[in-house]
């Protein structure tokens, strides 16, 4: 009686829902959670208005003001999809603009060159402050990265490999190394050892089962379909319970240091909460905004492997370049040395396009070198900057090594 009682509850509530009209490709709900029109993107904007006016008679814009006009445009931003229109990040368009925008101002003259090589890592650098500062997640330097890849890769087919000087052989390797950096990407973005609260997901897999029995409106047991495997998961979120219990009532001490009040769990040991993705990671090394994602138990080998395959792919197109352009000379003599490459629009596109690799390919070399330095002392950069902090540690070789006096134990990874 309960059952079909609660079955007719349910019924009645859909009843008496008002069913939505099905959207248009170009129609969308909006933030307020009325229905708005792709068309009608510039349209009651006050927030918009206010600023221009105050910016047409030179009166300062209050930031309260900026933050709304940036919320609204991210909100208006989307294009056309079925069944509404599907929101566009904002802030994955700026690199597809200003980067070619730069590179071909860039190629113009050597000064200008070395202008906006110099500037670019600058505004990248203070961008990334900015977001770290608000512990905010963008899209900005995935979105650099990918593009830059694919920039890069354009510029080569169009201005170097028609001069001759590379084969198919050199062409199709390269290609092969683009492919692998995407696919090692791909597997690093993947779940890095995200921590889940045992009890919430116990009380979402309750609320499935009863969602399930309101449904069917049989009297059966567990899910539709449910196995062993069901079975073994269940007895897994309680026996992380019992663990947990264990912790709290064994030793308060390590669990005041390991309880995340946010995730409501008590982490294992080298787990941490990242403030950006807002839950905690296993085994976390640090927050990557290339990948805008953390490295964690899950993904660091691949996070590594990506890197490893991108260093050897960039210098090898580097060194194709160089030899294509700046003929019978070493690499390292045309990257400083290349008399008449502003001679014509192609080949200093191109010679510009190296330089920007170059100084791509030097950060990831250094925090691929950073990287192996931690493995190899078996701690994470998280732990590494906890020692800092907590002045625990010391730094060696000029920062390069950071002996962290026993924060982890040496064991083998």
């Amino acid at each position: 009686m309960t059952q079909k009682g609660s079955l007719k509850a349910v019924k009645k509530n859909k009843a008496e829902e008002p069913e939505l009209e099905p959207l248009c490709c170009c129609e969308y709900i909006d933030r307020n959670g009325e229905k708005n029109h792709v068309a009608a993107c510039l349209c009651d904007c006050q927030d918009l208005d206010e600023g221009c006016d105050r910016w047409i008679t030179c009166k300062s814009v209050r930031p309260e003001t900026c933050e709304r006009i940036m919320d609204t445009i991210s909100d208006r931003l989307r294009i056309p999809w079925l069944r509404g229109a599907k929101k566009v990040n904002i802030s994955i368009i700026p690199p597809l603009i200003l980067l070619p925008v730069f590179l071909r101002v860039a190629s113009w003259h050597f000064l200008l060159g070395g202008v906006v090589l110099t500037s670019l890592p600058v505004l990248a650098l203070w961008y990334y402050y900015l977001t770290h500062r608000r512990k905010e997640q963008t899209l900005f330097f995935l979105s650099l990265g990918l593009f830059s890849l694919g920039y890069m890769y354009y510029v080569f087919l169009q201005e170097v490999v028609p001069k001759g000087r590379v084969g198919p052989t050199r062409l199709a390797l390269l290609t092969c190394g683009l492919f692998l950096i995407l696919l090692a990407l791909y597997r690093a973005k993947k779940n890095p050892g995200y921590l889940r609260n045992p009890a919430s997901r116990d009380r979402s897999l309750g609320s499935s089962q009863t969602e399930c029995l309101n449904g069917k409106g049989q009297k059966t047991k567990g899910f539709p379909g449910t196995d062993v495997m069901g079975i073994l998961n269940n007895r897994t979120l309680k026996d992380d319970q019992k663990d947990s219990a264990r912790l709290l009532a064994g030793s308060p001490t390590m669990v005041k240091d390991d309880w995340c009040a946010k995730c409501q769990l008590v982490r294992p040991a080298r787990a941490w909460h990242c403030r950006i993705c807002g839950i905690c990671v296993r085994r976390m090394d640090h927050h990557c905004v290339w990948i805008n994602s953390c490295v964690g138990e899950s993904n660091h080998q691949a996070f590594i492997l990506a890197l490893l395959v991108f260093l050897l792919t960039s210098v090898y197109g580097i060194t194709l370049t160089l030899d294509t352009i700046c003929r019978d000379r070493s690499v390292f003599t045309a990257l400083f040395y290349c008399p008449g490459v502003y001679a014509n629009y192609s080949s200093a596109l191109s010679f510009t396009c190296v330089w920007y690799s170059v100084i791509v390919t030097a950060g990831m070399a250094y925090i691929f070198l950073i990287q192996l330095i931690n493995i190899s002392y078996n701690v994470t950069e998280r732990e590494v900057q906890q020692a800092l902090r907590q002045k625990t540690g010391r730094r060696l070789l000029c920062g390069l090594i950071v002996d962290t006096d026993g924060v982890t134990d040496k064991m083998p990874c």
